[in-house]
């Protein structure tokens, strides 16, 4: 049944949004040159790779070491704009209608994050990654790794086509308010570095 939904509705949004999708890649090409998407290997499904895509929201821009340069000193008020938005994530209806992702499910993390999660956290796999999910409306990038894991894995143990439903419409009104953007001090959330203990 999820999955009938994701295929429907992905085919929906993506026939609604292709002309925002067509501006979105203009107005990105201008401000902020090629490519235009943003393309990473994430960890989907049981922990299967499979390649992420959404608008680019930062420039290339490298300091004299040939290094690129901060998030911070890369996100002119454009790529802040489309984050803000959640516009930046438009290109992972893809993702949905491929199934690499599910509308709702815990949001795909770093591959490089795998080998730092303990028993309990790696849980998390054990559905779809989502657009959007528990931890995405009740905090997102303000709430701590331990908060996010819990409510990844609440989620993965109570997750229904009801939950699913409310957490969409919950997840619409946050993107008008832009709550939980960006942690304190950051402009997304700072890096995970791996568990304290072993939780069951």
């Amino acid at each position: 049944m999820k999955r009938i939904f994701d295929i429907t509705l992905s085919i929906i949004f993506l026939v609604l949004m292709l002309p925002i999708i067509f501006l979105l890649s203009i107005a990105i090409w201008v401000s902020l040159g090629t490519p235009i998407f943003f393309r990473q290997d994430r960890p989907g499904l049981k922990g299967a790779i499979f390649e992420l895509i959404k608008f680019r929201s930062m420039s290339n821009n490298l300091d004299k070491s040939g290094n690129l340069l901060i998030d911070s000193k890369r996100l002119n008020w454009f790529g802040r704009l489309l984050r803000a938005s959640s516009l930046d994530e438009l290109p992972e209806i893809w993702n949905v209608l491929k199934g690499d992702m599910s509308f709702v499910g815990p949001r795909p993390l770093l591959k490089e994050y795998l080998p730092l999660y303990n028993t309990y956290e790696n849980r998390r796999h054990d559905v779809r990654p989502g657009l959007t999910g528990w931890a995405q409306i009740n905090g997102r990038n303000k709430i701590s790794w331990e908060e996010k894991f819990k409510k990844d894995i609440w989620y993965v143990d109570n997750q229904s086509m009801w939950l699913d439903i409310k957490i969409l419409l919950i997840t619409v009104k946050k993107i008008f308010s832009r709550d939980g953007i960006n942690a304190k001090g950051t402009e997304t959330m700072p890096a995970f570095k791996g568990s304290l203990n072993e939780k069951k």
